[in-house]
């Protein structure tokens, strides 16, 4: 009975971290679960595009012996994927199964861990990968490795001058294919554009603009808006005061008409700058649900233990109130990345967004121009899912942070 006890005692006192609450209250709605699993598919979507749709072959076999021109164009060919959108995906898509690695390692290391403890330690290997990433993707793209390509494909038509295992569609986004209607595979199932471009490959490679946009505007500011609201939220006085005054300068100043105003002075529109200027002028919304919880939370218990125990302003604010504060900015992010993926769509289908870039936005224009009435509900339709589930994804997430509407 006393180790019965025990047991259920040692049970009861089990740790359990504020997150796995709120990943368990998200798991009970049903909405919101399917809307994340949506999210993780059109990542998948756009980090595999490659696989479903590429000019290059897996394997390729000739006179010269056997080779993997595929693999080799990922990461070191940037006259084959050009832009630093494809670049950082085909980099995720390479380091997958490392990624995969390391949680099952984590996972069966963590097993005699406490659970504080194998959240921390998966916390740091998800950390140093994501250095590792971005450490590979800095050099990449300082080097511009470049390479000559066969036309395999015309290979292939013309004779036997060689043997390839193709992906499905052997087409790349921006392919024009006047003149290459006799194509082996699947290509062209939704029609082309005016260039001659298959629609269905770049709406494939559209989810990476998309994604790409709305994450990366979105983590701008979501950084620049947690560090100025955590220091007036803190701080106060004059710094706060500082802070305030920087926020209602920024509110006066509208997103859209802001890029539309630079991109006038630009010689070619570029989706870099469109991801910057969101980013630095959509701040603002982060920093006051920031400094509002750091007002909330700096004169809690906790926050005083910490400073009698003499730690630095800085490891308060990022290490004990920080990760307290930042559930409704997470939230805010969701919704950030719907409304950017809504800007950059709304920019390529006014005409006004790269045009090296395949975007849903320019099929939908396309559709529009050319009455093409299933181009436009297969574009729109994409626009309005991606936009949709994290919005609903978002509600979720809300929903579980606050206590009041947990079941």
């Amino acid at each position: 009975m006393v180790d019965a006890s025990a047991t259920a005692a040692a049970a009861a006192n089990e740790y359990t971290s504020y997150w796995a609450i709120v990943w368990e209250q998200y798991r009970k709605n049903r909405i919101a679960s399917f809307a994340l699993w949506m999210i993780v598919a059109l990542f998948a979507t756009a980090i595999y595009a490659p696989v479903l749709s590429s000019k290059l072959p897996f394997v390729w076999t000739d006179e010269g012996g056997v080779s993997f021109p595929w693999f080799r164009a990922l990461l070191f060919n940037r006259n084959v994927y050009a832009n630093g959108i494809d670049l950082f995906f085909n980099l995720l898509l390479v380091l997958t199964p490392v990624f995969i690695a390391a949680r099952v390692y984590v996972g069966a290391a963590g097993k005699k861990l406490s659970a504080r403890l194998q959240a921390r330690l998966w916390s740091r290997t998800l950390g140093s990968l994501s250095l590792l990433v971005a450490g590979a993707f800095a050099v990449l793209m300082f080097i511009e490795p470049r390479s000559l390509v066969p036309e395999y494909r015309e290979l292939i038509v013309e004779g036997n001058r060689g043997w390839g295992l193709f992906p499905a569609i052997r087409i790349q986004a921006d392919d024009t294919l006047h003149g290459l209607g006799d194509l082996p595979g699947l290509h062209s199932p939704l029609g082309r554009d005016d260039a001659g471009r298959d629609v269905l490959v770049r709406l494939l490679y559209g989810t990476r603009v998309s994604l790409s946009v709305g994450v990366i505007a979105v983590s701008i500011y979501i950084t620049l808006g947690t560090i100025l609201g955590a220091l007036g939220g803190f701080f106060g006085g004059r710094i706060d005061l500082m802070v305030q005054r920087l926020l209602e300068i920024f509110l006066c100043f509208p997103t859209f008409f802001m890029i539309l105003t630079f991109i006038g002075f630009m010689p070619q529109p570029s989706i870099t700058w469109v991801m910057i200027i969101i980013g630095f002028l959509g701040w603002t919304g982060p920093a006051r649900l920031v400094r509002g919880e750091f007002l909330r939370l700096r004169n809690i218990d906790f926050v005083a233990a910490a400073r009698a125990c003499g730690l630095s302003d800085a490891r308060i604010i990022f290490r004990h109130i920080l990760p307290n504060a930042i559930g409704p900015v997470l939230v805010n992010a969701t919704f950030g990345v719907a409304s950017a993926v809504l800007v950059e769509s709304s920019l390529s289908f006014l005409g006004l967004g790269d045009p090296t870039m395949p975007s849903w936005g320019r099929i939908l224009a396309y559709g529009r121009a050319s009455s093409d009435t299933a181009m436009m509900l297969i574009a729109g339709g994409a626009i309005f899912v991606t936009v949709s589930v994290f919005n609903l994804a978002g509600e979720g997430f809300r929903d579980a942070l606050d206590p009041k509407l947990r079941r």
